[in-house]
């Protein structure tokens, strides 16, 4: 074994803060304390810093700065999309369409629904994780209010199409939310080409602030807001904003959107290196979720006859952060609703790991994991085999 690494390779759980967000969240902090609602110049000074964060954010996504609105985060602005889009369509209907390997911040909010009077409809996936979009189109009534799909699978990085779902629920007049905390910042991410009609993001997976994100809602969506009592967001979101977290997520959007071209590439060639050197070395290896649509610094892994906690831990020994799941679920000794709907058995999934990549990652870190985990992998089945 080489010499002992520290290796961050959990990237899609939360990323650490950039030293430009740092440094501009800083000097709010030391130098605007004003409240934006309040008229004064400080208030105006606190009101300024507020609306070129929601520019910065909307220039990432190819929206207009008015139809963002700023929120706690990624399972907030899901909550206030489901939750807000499925109340505001009730005179039409109840009836709701999702997958079934959504996030739980997007899951658990359809199962509160449907004991609320809701019908939801969870399509299933294919072995890599695809949702058919002829399951969407078959899946549409009369009654149908709401299209939820998420736009890239956080456990095993599958893109799924959702310009051609957004392109059906158009045509039948739904309204349509993606869950794109995973994909904006990585892929290239444009609501018109998308065709949704709501859009969550959030600032951690980007280099920002923990406790911010944002809820992309275009123009003509109606939604009802969650809370109450002030006039903030365009109502939607009531509440003195959390100015220094904003201006965050929106230097956060502002570097993403610089830097997503070269950044986005050297991801893929680190997780090509991985991939490939994983089937190499460990060829019974499975990768889950689809080999070419896939985010870019996603990485996730079966290995037959391993636990994944206890390669978890072993990498964590040897100075190497990874996930056997999502961080929502990790506590989760159970095999997660995304192995199961894939088809893994309780067996081969029992022995998966997640692996994403990020800025501080060097093509050394990727040989460095590599031999740490064939090794593992090894040890692990040879104590298996004498059991």
């Amino acid at each position: 074994m080489a010499v002992r690494r520290e290796v961050y390779l959990d990237h899609a759980a939360t990323t650490p803060l950039h030293p430009e967000v740092q440094k501009e969240m800083c000097h709010i902090l030391e130098n605007t304390f004003g409240n934006p609602s309040s008229l004064h110049f400080y208030g105006r000074a606190a009101k300024q810093q507020l609306e070129l964060a929601r520019t910065r954010v909307a220039a990432l996504i190819g929206a207009r700065p008015e139809e963002i609105i700023f929120t706690s985060g990624g399972t907030e602005s899901d909550n206030l999309a489901v939750i807000g889009a499925a109340f505001a369509g009730r005179s039409k209907g109840r009836h709701i369409i999702t997958s079934a390997i959504e996030h739980h911040a997007v899951l658990d909010t359809c199962v509160m629904l449907a004991r609320n009077g809701f019908d939801v409809t969870y399509l299933p996936v294919d072995k890599d994780g695809f949702v058919d979009p002829l399951d969407v189109r078959k899946a549409i009534r009369r009654d149908t209010v709401l299209i939820t799909i998420m736009h890239a699978n956080n456990e095993i990085g599958t893109i799924e199409p959702i310009p051609e779902i957004g392109r059906i629920a158009r045509e039948h007049e739904i309204t349509f939310h993606t869950d794109a905390v995973q994909t904006v910042g990585y892929i290239p991410v444009h609501v018109d080409a998308l065709n949704v009609d709501l859009l969550s993001l959030s600032a951690h997976k980007i280099y920002g602030p923990k406790g911010v994100g944002a809820l992309y809602i275009r123009k003509g969506t109606r939604i009802q807001p969650l809370l109450h009592g002030g006039g903030q967001e365009r109502e939607y979101r009531p509440g003195t904003e959390n100015l220094p977290g904003i201006v965050g997520l929106g230097k956060a959007a502002e570097v993403a959107a610089r830097d997503l071209p070269g950044e986005s590439a050297r991801y893929r060639m680190l997780c090509d290196r991985l991939i490939r050197g994983i089937k190499e070395r460990i060829p019974d290896a499975k990768l889950n979720g689809h080999p070419e649509q896939r985010l870019p610094h996603n990485v996730n892994f079966s290995f037959c006859g391993t636990k994944g906690e206890c390669l978890l831990v072993g990498l964590d020994q040897q100075g190497i952060a990874v996930s056997t799941g999502s961080a929502c679920s990790s506590g989760a000794s159970q095999l997660s609703h995304v192995l199961k709907e894939i088809g893994l058995t309780p067996e081969l999934g029992a022995g998966t790991i997640r692996m994403t990549v990020g800025r501080s990652n060097k093509e050394e870190d990727i040989d460095y994991v590599l031999d740490a985990l064939v090794e593992l992998v090894e040890r692990q089945r040879a104590f298996d085999e004498k059991v």
